[in-house]
């Protein structure tokens, strides 16, 4: 009895859930009927009864029908499944390989059989069927990640499943190609300029200058043949370049060689001529790539010229070129220009700050003062910012000079105390620096950000102020003193003219900065030295703010001691990792190891106080070391820069200029003096 009411005697439909709760529903709800008929009347009753019994009939049959059919199709599909499953292992355009725990081969699929060619694989070593295969699939991480990645002339979507040992393989070539052609062909925008074209032209005749246009015009228009390039000139010192990505790399590869021609064919001509270019690509927004085109050429003018900036938007330019001193301009129009803006500027201005950079040296406190002498000249309250504290010793006699000059003294004002005075009408001058983290109070500089002016003589670098009102950066200047003491010629004579230790400090600082004017000198410096010579600047205060203490002198020369060469022409020093040097000190050493026979380009790296790694460059110019100091997160000139690195250790720095020294082995050839 119990077995005739078991569940495998039951019929299929009772079996679901579904069905046999509507099957007891409606049963209760016919076994209600039948009680409520026979309440009313016993035929009524009888009716229902055979009217339930006949309904139930008929519903047992078709939820039987129902249930049979819902097995049925569940195991249709179930079938289906597994063999479209089996089917698609076998069809599907992705390789599948299974390797056992030891990489032998237990199964793949006639997908990736095709790249094995005739070859037998089941129950074969992976590694010895594709070493490279092989090597790809042991490279995968523990993810479960697909990765794009190269085999043997294959670009393959790779995905490994190392917990169930499978190995998935899609080749997708034909999209690498279509997306590196997609690449290729993207356009690169490009302005060139001639740097000096003006100035060389000045002094020679209609045949001249016509023979100088068409010889340039002859060899850009050989190398835009050469490469595939399209260039137009647009006015006698300015072209407009148009290319592609793929070509553009191809430039890159040569290093923009063009640049060596011109200059190296017109220096024999005695009219040394210079390029400067800049290109973007990457935009397909051609508004877009020509701003950023402008923008490079700016930089690349910027800093010095003779040389090539590429730069796509939201990525770190690249620099080539840059091989030769800047050209010294021969016109001074554009000091006059300057003067006369700064002064509108000024005039515009409720107050005026001034400061220079972090750890400031004399040409950056000189042009400090001569800021403010300017300002005083309009009649305008003048505030210069430098932190007391954090000076070097020739800073510090120099504060103590000033103060015998109460007026003077009166002006220098801590960076609390300038973030306290500034007003949105304020004017913050920045002198001998471009770079706002390098600023004495750069909480200063945001909050003028709007009503900022940048005099400099280091070259611009791409770390750069986006909204300055006045831009005044010259590299073939020797100092920035040498900038602003031009200035005085244009400023209004009726006022008090520059004072004895302000024109003693500015000139000390462009001796300083020229090595007692041996380097980067041109006529307009010993102008400018002469101007501030006749200003009263004294020679004797010069030596006596220029001396150094003895334990500076000691320390400098302990570091001379531990140099090492590295070409026999680049010598290198390294301080000790637990000995603490100032900046100035490891300078004067870079400088002092110049004089030495055979030296080119001096390094030295020492620990400073702020627990970071100082790096030193100078070179006589046979070196860019603005580049290589660029590389490491700093700048600077052709012949002097400098770097600070956080986080590393003095022999992993070491390592490193070890390192960009060897990429940049090839010597700068032509050197022109400034």
């Amino acid at each position: 009895m119990k077995k005739l009411f078991s569940w495998e005697n039951m019929p299929e439909f009772l079996l679901n859930k579904r069905l046999r709760g509507i099957t007891i529903f409606i049963g209760i709800l016919s076994l209600i009927g039948i009680w409520l008929a026979f309440v009313y009347s016993w035929i009524l009753g009888l009716i229902g009864v055979i009217a339930v019994i006949i309904g139930l009939y008929m519903t047992f049959n078709a939820m039987n029908e129902i249930g049979k059919d819902t097995t049925r199709y569940i195991a249709d599909l179930s079938y289906r499944i597994k063999r479209g499953e089996q089917e698609a292992l076998l069809e599907i355009p992705v390789g599948v390989i299974i390797f056992s725990e030891s990489n032998d081969i237990e199964w793949v699929n006639p997908y990736i059989q095709r790249y094995f060619g005739d070859q037998m694989v089941l129950g074969e070593k992976l590694e010895d069927v594709d070493p490279e295969l092989a090597e790809l699939i042991a490279g995968q991480s523990e993810e479960s990640t697909i990765k794009t990645v190269s085999w043997h002339d294959y670009k393959i979507s790779l995905l490994v499943q190392k917990e169930l040992r499978v190995a998935y393989v899609m080749d997708i070539t034909n999209y690498e190609n279509i997306s590196q052609l997609y690449n290729d062909e993207k356009l690169a925008l490009g302005q060139i300029f001639l740097d000096n074209y003006d100035e060389i032209t000045q002094s020679m005749t209609d045949q001249e200058i016509s023979n100088l246009r068409n010889y340039v015009t002859n060899e850009l228009s050989s190398w835009a043949q050469e490469f595939g390039m399209y260039i137009k000139q647009l006015d006698d010192d300015h072209f407009f370049l148009l290319t592609y990505a793929k070509t553009l790399k191809r430039i890159e590869e040569d290093k923009f060689k063009i640049l060596d021609v011109i200059r190296e064919s017109t220096s024999k001509q005695n009219f040394p001529l210079t390029l400067s270019i800049g290109i973007s690509y990457d935009d397909l927004n051609l508004n877009h790539l020509a701003d950023q085109a402008q923008s490079n050429l700016d930089l690349a003018l910027g800093r010095g010229g003779d040389q090539v900036v590429v730069k796509a938007q939201d990525e770190e330019a690249r620099f080539y070129g840059g091989k030769t001193n800047p050209m010294e301009k021969r016109t001074r129009v554009r000091a006059r220009m300057i003067s006369q803006a700064l002064q509108e500027l000024m005039n515009e201005s409720d107050q005026v700050f001034v400061q220079g950079h972090l750890h400031p040296d004399m040409d950056s406190v000189g042009a400090c003062l001569g800021i403010r002498r300017i300002a005083k000249m309009n009649h305008k309250d003048c505030w210069i910012v430098l932190d007391q504290e954090n000076v070097h010793s020739d800073i510090q006699r120099l504060l103590e000079v000033l103060k015998d000059y109460p007026e003077v003294m009166a002006s220098i004002i801590t960076p609390a105390e300038a973030l306290e005075k500034a007003t949105k009408q304020s004017l913050l001058i920045m002198v001998d620096h471009s770079k706002t983290t390098l600023s004495i109070a750069p909480e200063l500089y945001n909050k003028l950000e709007n009503r900022v002016m940048i005099i400099d003589h280091h070259r611009r670098g791409e770390a750069f102020p986006e909204n300055p009102i006045l831009v005044y950066i010259e590299p073939y200047a020797s100092s920035t003193c040498e900038l602003i003491t031009e200035m005085f010629e244009y400023q209004s004579q009726e006022e008090e003219p520059i004072n004895k230790v302000e024109a003693t400090a500015m000139l000390t600082g462009i001796f300083i900065d020229t090595k007692s004017f041996s380097l980067r000198t041109g006529t307009r410096t010993f102008d400018a030295a002469s101007y501030l010579r006749s200003a009263g600047a004294d020679s004797v205060q010069m030596q006596e703010l220029m001396k150094e203490n003895v334990d500076s002198y000691l320390a400098r020369n302990h570091l001379i001691e531990l140099v090492d060469f590295i070409d026999k022409d680049k010598a290198i020093v390294v301080g000790e990792d637990d000995q603490i040097y100032d900046s100035v000190t490891a300078a004067q050493a870079a400088d002092d190891l110049l004089n030495m026979s055979g030296v080119d380009a001096s390094f030295v790296i020492t620990k400073r106080d702020d627990g970071q790694v100082g790096v030193s460059a100078r070179s006589l110019g046979d070196y860019n070391v603005q580049l290589i100091m660029e590389q490491m997160g700093g700048g600077g000139h052709l012949s002097s820069g400098a770097t600070q690195i956080e986080g590393k250790t003095i022999m992993e720095v070491k390592q490193r200029l070890i390192d960009i020294l060897a990429e940049n082995d090839a010597p700068e050839t032509e050197s022109d003096a400034e």
